[in-house]
């Protein structure tokens, strides 16, 4: 059998690299609360992404969560079902009911022109995300926000680095959340960030993710045990060390698939943005009804030869048990999302793929497509 291919791996520094910090760690017994690393990683963070204030997380569905009950948000909240289901948990385990609203066939990201309609009295606040880490409309959703007085959470889990017309798109809306998850381009492990505008809530999302401690004898509200610890933060250091490295490998082979596969009928490519750098955090094809067979029929044969493609997103968010009763999951409100959900395909994408190794992916998806393997 063939060796497995994965969707994504982690950028694993050498290890001789992450020993001298792991060296630290256990001189200085801090392993938690606040240490040196992770201090210095909100730092680097912050300088890196262009950014003022950021909190560090052990997960990002966490700092979801967080930065739900930071804002105050109940009622009701206008989301995607086109994402990763802890977008829509971490308003469930608030208490908000979750409001989905179609998304662009192009971006495949909230189409903001459909959101006014959705918008009622007890509307508090918009949840998009840049899926795939191309941005959303950020402009029109900062319009309709401004108009209604509504609140802006961007979940920017896949956005890593990315900027809009040379700003970073955590600059959007009130706050945005990233996920250091090992699948990301950038890894603690397990992690997430927090972005915010200003120190004063900073120190509130601080003391949130802290089980609401000020200090040793003084608690201001229901927290919640969200904080990274040292391993982590010392990982991430290490990270950014070599984020021009992983940026460049994810970039290669983004274009090597795109000379393969852009005149396959049938089969649409990535769009590239305007106005926007790319990340390369994933590479979602979509197999549409001119293709010869199903997109599931595409899965099988690459999980056949040992290629972990991922139908990101199927099923939608809205067809989970929990969410199919509500009112918008209905599949006549979300007609784009429910198409597309039955096309896309996420090819492998990380910087470690080797030629040899994505060669052998692009010629099963081209014997798909009954057309002759490409010229590596």
């Amino acid at each position: 059998m063939d060796k497995l291919i994965p969707v994504t791996q982690p950028y694993m520094p050498p290890l001789d690299e992450f020993l001298p910090y792991l060296n630290q760690i256990w001189e200085s017994k801090i392993v938690t609360n606040g240490g040196r690393f992770h201090a210095e990683l909100e730092r680097s963070l912050c300088e890196f992404l262009g950014v003022e204030h950021i909190s560090l997380f052990s997960n990002a569905t966490l700092a979801l969560i967080t930065a739900l009950q930071a804002m105050k948000i109940t009622g009701e909240v206008i989301t995607t079902p086109f994402s990763f289901v802890a977008t829509t948990h971490a308003l469930h385990w608030n208490g908000i009911r979750p409001v989905f609203v179609d998304i662009d066939p192009v971006t495949m990201n909230l189409d903001a022109t459909r959101i006014e309609a959705a918008i009622t009295p007890q509307t508090t606040a918009i949840l998009p995300v840049h899926v795939y880490g191309y941005p959303c409309d950020v402009d029109a959703i900062e319009r309709i926000a401004d108009t209604y007085g509504l609140r802006v959470l961007y979940d920017a889990a896949h956005a890593f680095g990315v900027r809009r017309h040379g700003r970073s798109v955590l600059e959007f809306g009130d706050m945005s959340v990233l996920s250091f998850h090992g699948t990301k381009i950038f890894n603690t492990f397990e992690g997430g960030a927090l972005i915010c505008r200003d120190a004063k809530t900073k120190r509130r999302i601080d003391h949130l993710k802290n089980f609401g401690f000020v200090d040793e004898v003084t608690v201001i509200g229901p927290g919640i045990n969200g904080k990274m610890n040292e391993v982590q933060a010392a990982f991430g250091l290490l990270q950014l060390e070599h984020m021009d490295r992983i940026a460049d490998g994810r970039a290669r082979v983004d274009e090597r698939y795109r000379a393969a596969l852009k005149n396959v009928p049938g089969l649409l490519l990535p769009p590239v943005p305007e106005h926007s750098t790319r990340n390369h955090s994933y590479f979602p094809v979509r197999i549409t009804r001119d293709f010869p067979v199903t997109r599931d029929a595409v899965y099988d044969a690459l999980r056949e030869h040992n290629v972990a493609a991922r139908r990101y997103f199927y099923p939608l968010i809205s067809e989970f048990p929990t969410y199919r009763g509500l009112p918008s999951s209905a599949r006549s409100n979300l007609p784009v999302a429910s198409e597309i959900s039955h096309q896309v395909l996420c090819l492998p994408i990380y910087p470690a793929l080797t030629a040899r190794d994505q060669d052998r992916i692009i010629d099963i998806v081209l014997a798909e497509a009954g057309l002759t393997q490409h010229a590596s």
